[in-house]
């Protein structure tokens, strides 16, 4: 069954040095993007993972190596994610996205990668020791960057599989297309290809509803990418979640439970320690946004004239400050 599709959806699948978000890096992305028409192209990159605040090569953990069979000298010679950025938004600057267990590991890792480039482009303009060309140069990057990935529909393969057959990737591709495997798996191109190939036969598969899956999966990626729960996050890592009526809430630490809002009006250096601490880029990114939306809404509070309650409140304050006797001024 093929899609049916409004934009490009690109499928894209990431092998990395490691699991850990905020200190491995990217050493393989496939990109599988299909049009409405059905027609789809295949663009894979091999890349050095690269820490540009030590300005070196990520290492590999030998436990991911094992996985991918990539090696520390296979990607020393790639480019660095910084040096490929544009053509990889460029493929998906138009599209929706999916992937396979993409919301908890690819998606977080790509959005790392592209904040990683946004802070050292940044930290670039800000030098007064570079050069005005490298400063125009890392302009002309942070523009290309402009893209929102919280804002593109998403949606996760292996979500709809494990709703109706709870297992994972080799197992769903024998499952759902034709009880045959896959060659090459983990390498990052044969996984994407064998994730497309999922969606288009858990489609037809769930296509007419029966006793045992009383739901339709519809061929529609508004419905793929939300019917089976919008994501609970905010960031990636899951530092802030949405709370009642969507309103942020910090999830770990001294202020667990209580909403973004309230720590900002309480304890407003949080945001700082935040900047300064030990997550990932995203997070300290949905952070920043917060804080700037409360200052912006904080500087009009105080540009306003006060009116109502808001005026007899202030009138109240300054004659207990003043005057014991209700007087202002004795």
């Amino acid at each position: 069954m093929d899609l049916v599709l409004e934009r490009p959806l690109v499928f894209f699948d990431i092998e990395s040095t490691g699991l850990n978000i905020v200190s491995d890096g990217m050493v393989e992305l496939s990109f599988v993007k299909v049009f409405p028409d059905t027609h789809h192209e295949t663009k894979t990159w091999r890349i050095c993972p690269w820490d540009y605040v030590q300005q070196k090569q990520r290492p590999m953990d030998p436990g991911a190596s094992a996985v991918n069979g990539i090696k520390d000298e296979d990607v020393a010679g790639e480019k660095k994610f910084i040096e490929i950025a544009e053509e990889v938004i460029g493929w998906i600057k138009d599209s929706d996205l999916a992937g396979f267990n993409s919301n908890k590991f690819d998606l977080p890792m790509l959005a790392e990668e592209i904040e990683r480039v946004r802070a050292y482009s940044q930290s670039r303009i800000d030098d007064p020791k570079v050069p005005e060309d490298k400063k125009q140069k890392a302009r002309k990057m942070l523009q290309t960057l402009d893209i929102d990935l919280h804002s593109k529909r998403m949606v996760d393969v292996q979500t709809i599989y494990h709703f109706y057959e709870p297992r994972n990737l080799r197992a769903a591709y024998r499952f759902y297309c034709g009880g045959k495997d896959f060659d090459n798996a983990h390498s990052a191109e044969a996984d994407t290809l064998a994730t497309y190939e999922v969606l288009k036969g858990e489609l037809e598969m769930y296509k007419t509803p029966d006793e045992h899956h009383e739901m339709e999966l519809k061929n529609d990626v508004e419905f793929l990418s939300s019917a089976f729960g919008r994501p609970k996050n905010i960031d990636y890592a899951g530092r802030l979640i949405r709370g009642k009526d969507d309103e942020p809430v910090i999830s770990f630490g001294k202020h667990k439970g209580k909403t973004a809002r309230q720590v900002y009006e309480t304890e407003p250096s949080y945001f700082a320690w935040i900047e300064n601490g030990e997550f990932t880029m995203d997070t300290k990114r949905q952070f920043a946004i917060l804080k700037e939306r409360f200052d912006k809404e904080k500087k009009e509070a105080m540009s306003r004239p006060l009116q109502g309650e808001e005026l007899d409140s202030a009138i109240d304050l300054l004659r207990g400050k003043f005057a014991s006797d209700g007087k202002l001024f004795k």
